[in-house]
C-alpha cells in the first residue's frame, strides 16, 4: 500500500504518516507531526504561541486546560479530557474495556428514553410476534412462516412515514400496507444498499446498479463501506488509497476516488476500514463523519450508491446518514425475510434518533428460482405486504456468480442473460421513479417451456 507522505507542522520534516497520533484536525484542516515530541511541542504552543488549546483525547474537541482533572497520565503518556465524561471514557479505555462498552451514545440519542429490557426467552412475553418466534414451529408450511414474519414488518411500516412517496402510504386496519401511486415520485439520488442479513446480494446489486446507471449516461459514485472490500475485487480495482484514508487520515476524497469507466467512479475499501470504528467512536457527531467528508463531492454526481456491510455498526450508521433512500436486497428464503423487519426498525431509528430523513425506496427479491416453492411463497408474501415497493426479482443465475471473477459487471460479462435483464429492469425502475412488478416467475416458466 502506498504511503501518505506529509510535512511535519513543527519541524517541517517530510515523513510517512503511519499512526493516528501523527495527524490532528485543527481549524477545519489537518496538521501533521513526525514524532511524539513534535506533537507535544504543538500542544504547549511550541510553534503557534497564540493557540494554547489542546485536543481532547476522547472527543477530539479543542479546549484550554484550566483544571487539574483535565490532565492525567495513563500508561506513561499524558492524556487530556475536556470534561468528566470524557475523562471517565479515557480511564475505561486504559483499563481494556471493549469498544462497544466505552462508546457513548449520540447526543441525539440521549433525547430518547432507553429501550425496555428484553424479557428472558423462557418467560412469557406479551408480544405475540416475539412469542411465536421463540416457539419452534416445524409443522406449519413455509408460506405461513413467511407470512407471520412479514406481517410484523407491515405493522412497523404502517406506523412510519419513511416510504419514498413522502409518507403518503396508507394501510387498512387488518390488511397490508398500500403504497401511494407512482405519480409524483422522484428518483432518489443517494442509495444505501443495506440489509442486516448477509448473503442477500448487496455487493452484486450495488455493482450492477451503479454500472447500469453509468451505461445510461449518468455520472455515478460507488462507495464501499464494507471492510471486506468486495466491490473493488468485483470490478478489478486497486485499493492503494481507500475510504479509511479519507475518514481517518484526512486524505482528500478526490485523491482516493478511482475512475473505472466513463461515468463510474469508485471510493474503495479494504480490511483497514475495520480500524475506522475506533476513530468514529471518539468523534463528535460520530454518525455524520462520512456525510461531512463526502458532502462536497457527492453533489457532482447524479447518483451515489453505497454498499453496506451486513451489520449495524458505526460505519453503517454513517452510510445510512449519507443516503437519502435504502434499497433492501432480500434473498428468497425465510431467514432473509426475518431480517427485513430489523431493517425497517433501523431506518425508523435513523429518522427518530439521528434526525436524518431516510426512506425505504424498495425491496429487491434476489436469488429467485421459480422451481423452488419457498421462492414463490416468499415473493408472493413480499408483494402482498409491500405492494409495488417490491421490485421485480433477480433470478438466480450462474453468470452473476462468474462476473466478479472476470472483474466485470453483468452487463459486460453476459449481456442478454437473465441477470442482465433483471438488473436492467432495476435500473429502469430507478430512472423512471416508479416500480415494476413484472411476474418473472411466469416469464421464466414460459422461457423454460
Amino acid at each position: 500500500m502506498a504511503d501518505i507522505r506529509e510535512s511535519c507542522s513543527v519541524c517541517d520534516t517530510t515523513f510517512a504518516v503511519i499512526f493516528r497520533y501523527q495527524m490532528e484536525e485543527r481549524n477545519g484542516g489537518f496538521v501533521f507531526f513526525c514524532s511524539q515530541s513534535c506533537l507535544e511541542k504543538s500542544q504547549v504552543g511550541g510553534q503557534d504561541t497564540d493557540d494554547t488549546s489542546v485536543p481532547c483525547d476522547a472527543c477530539a474537541k479543542r479546549f484550554t486546560v484550566a483544571l487539574a482533572s483535565q490532565v492525567f497520565y495513563s500508561q506513561g503518556k499524558r492524556r487530556y479530557a475536556c470534561s468528566m465524561p470524557c475523562r471517565a471514557q479515557l480511564i475505561r479505555e486504559s483499563q481494556g474495556m471493549r469498544l462497544g462498552d466505552i462508546a457513548t451514545p449520540s447526543p441525539l440519542a440521549l433525547e430518547e428514553p432507553p429501550p425496555a429490557r428484553e424479557p428472558h426467552p423462557l418467560r412469557r412475553s406479551n408480544d405475540p410476534m416475539r412469542e411465536s418466534m421463540s416457539t419452534p414451529t416445524v409443522s406449519r408450511p413455509a408460506a405461513a412462516l413467511v407470512d407471520r414474519e412479514v406481517k410484523g414488518v407491515a405493522t412497523d411500516v404502517a406506523e412510519t412515514s419513511f416510504f419514498a412517496d413522502g409518507g403518503r402510504s396508507r394501510s387498512t386496519p387488518s390488511g397490508p400496507v398500500i403504497p401511494a401511486t407512482a405519480e409524483g415520485r422522484r428518483a432518489p439520488k443517494r442509495i444505501a444498499v443495506f440489509n442486516h442479513k448477509g448473503g442477500t446480494g448487496k455487493t452484486t446489486t450495488s455493482v450492477n446498479l451503479a454500472a447500469g446507471l453509468a451505461d445510461r449516461g449518468h455520472r455515478v459514485l460507488l462507495v464501499d463501506t464494507d471492510s471486506q472490500g468486495n466491490v473493488a475485487v468485483s470490478l478489478g480495482a486497486k485499493c492503494d488509497r481507500s475510504l479509511y484514508h479519507v475518514l481517518v487520515m484526512g486524505l482528500r476524497v478526490d485523491d482516493a476516488i478511482q475512475t473505472l469507466r466513463p461515468g463510474l467512479d469508485l471510493l474503495p475499501a479494504n480490511e483497514t476500514l475495520a480500524a475506522a470504528e475506533l476513530y468514529l467512536a471518539g468523534r463528535q457527531n460520530r454518525d455524520r463523519v462520512l456525510s461531512q467528508r463526502l458532502a462536497a463531492v457527492t453533489e457532482a454526481y447524479d447518483f451515489v450508491i453505497v454498499d453496506c456491510s451486513p451489520s449495524l455498526s458505526l460505519m453503517n450508521q454513517n452510510a445510512l446518514v449519507l443516503a437519502d433512500s435504502v434499497l433492501v436486497p432480500v434473498a428468497c428464503d425465510y431467514l432473509s425475510l426475518v431480517g427485513v423487519r430489523q431493517v425497517i426498525k433501523t431506518v425508523k431509528n435513523v429518522n427518530t434518533l439521528l434526525r436524518h430523513p431516510l426512506q425505504i425506496w424498495g425491496v429487491l427479491p434476489t436469488f429467485y428460482d421459480s422451481r423452488a416453492r419457498i421462492c414463490s411463497e416468499a415473493l408472493e408474501t413480499l408483494r402482498g405486504h409491500f405492494g409495488d415497493r417490491c421490485l421485480a426479482p433477480i433470478r438466480a443465475t450462474t453468470k452473476l456468480k462468474e462476473a466478479p471473477a472476470q472483474a466485470r459487471s453483468i452487463f459486460d460479462h453476459a449481456p442478454g442473460t437473465h441477470g442482465a435483464d433483471d438488473y436492467g429492469t432495476l435500473v429502469d425502475a430507478l430512472l423512471c421513479g416508479a416500480f415494476e412488478t413484472h411476474d418473472h416467475a411466469a416469464r421464466s416458466a414460459a422461457e423454460t417451456a
